[in-house]
């Protein structure tokens, strides 16, 4: 038979299991959340259509940062140097994530202009077409790749419960927000009435 004491330190024992335990449930299903220092925690596996909009978003990443580092070399202008350097970071974000979740990596090593999507080569070749008319058109170019950014970060966000995905295509679609204000900045200095 269990006294009064005896009883009372086997309740708080198992009520502390049981507080640890959710805490661990609630700390795994969370994957956006950091876990604290020495826990190991579960990844819940991507759907389908994650890992999919995922890949999509490191190409167009990538897409944007070997657009701009062509068209800083033809016109010098430090919009194209600073965006492309903010959309290296942003494709490297994304492939965290993919490392993360075991996705493979469809830009990882690959040359400027090579991409496993046939819509991100036509796009790529476009786009330098037209960014190398004029440094007007290089800029509408950029503003170009903004816009359809944000419509794909917006799709993608609205896509996914995960809080790590979000937060990253969070940031990114903030930085386009940034990015195309400055590319459209940009061109009002560059048109024929500006020079």
């Amino acid at each position: 038979m269990y006294t009064l004491t005896q009883l009372t330190k086997s309740t708080a024992t198992f009520a502390l299991i049981a507080i640890l335990l959710a805490f661990a449930v609630t700390a795994t299903a969370q994957p956006g959340r950091p876990p604290a220092a020495g826990t190991v925690t579960a990844v819940v596996p991507l759907t389908a259509a994650e890992a999919q909009s995922l890949t999509f978003m490191r190409e167009e990443e990538k897409l944007a940062r070997d657009v701009y580092q062509e068209l800083y070399k033809k016109w010098n202008l430090t919009v194209f140097k600073n965006i492309a350097e903010s959309e290296q970071t942003h494709f490297d974000a994304v492939g965290t994530l993919l490392t993360r979740y075991g996705v493979p990596d469809p830009a990882q090593n690959t040359a400027p202009g090579v991409y496993t999507n046939p819509t991100f080569i036509s796009l790529y070749n476009d786009l330098i077409a037209k960014g190398m008319l004029s440094a007007q058109d290089a800029l509408e170019a950029g503003a170009l790749i903004e816009t359809r950014d944000i419509a794909d970060l917006q799709t993608a966000l609205s896509a996914t419960a995960k809080l790590d995905l979000k937060r990253v295509y969070t940031n990114l679609l903030n930085a386009s927000f940034n990015h195309l204000e400055a590319f459209q900045t940009m061109c009002e200095l560059v048109t024929p009435a500006g020079l």
